[in-house]
C-alpha cells in the first residue's frame, strides 16, 4: 500500500469512530498498515481464505461488530467469495464499505476505495 493510498483510504473513513479490518491471506500487512494508522477503535481483523467452502465463520465475524464502516484490503479474487458470503449471510453493507487499490473497478454497487496515487474510487 502507498503512502497516498492509505492516507485516502483514511480520509474515505471520515467521521467513523469504529472498524473492521477485513483481509486475505495474501493482503494481511494492508490491514495491519491500515490498523496502526487508524486513529479510532478497530473492532475486529478478520482474515480469510482465498478459496474455501463457505467462508461463513468468517462472514459473521466481519459483520457482527456492526462498525461505522468496514475496510477491505484483498485481491479480487480473495475478496469474490468472501463478499458472496456477505451479502447473502449478514447485514454487510457494501456502502460502508471502503477498499483498497486491488479492488478498484470490482463490481459492486456502494463500494468505494483509494487508488494507489490516493485518487479515490466508487463503483
Amino acid at each position: 500500500m502507498t503512502p497516498p493510498e492509505l492516507e485516502a483510504l483514511l480520509r474515505l473513513l471520515g467521521g467513523a469512530r469504529h472498524i473492521v479490518i477485513g483481509t486475505d491471506s495474501s493482503s494481511r500487512a494492508d490491514g495491519d498498515q491500515i490498523a496502526a494508522a487508524w486513529g479510532g477503535l478497530v473492532l475486529a481483523t478478520v482474515t480469510w481464505p482465498e478459496t474455501a467452502a463457505s467462508w461463513l465463520r468468517q462472514a459473521r465475524r466481519f459483520a457482527a461488530p456492526e462498525p461505522d464502516a468496514w475496510v477491505v484490503c484483498a485481491t479480487p479474487a480473495g475478496w469474490a467469495g468472501m463478499c458472496r458470503r456477505l451479502q447473502l449471510s449478514t447485514s454487510w453493507s457494501p456502502h460502508r464499505t471502503v477498499a483498497t487499490a486491488a479492488l478498484a473497478g470490482f463490481p459492486l454497487s456502494g463500494l468505494r476505495g483509494a487508488r494507489a496515487d490516493g485518487t479515490t474510487w466508487e463503483s
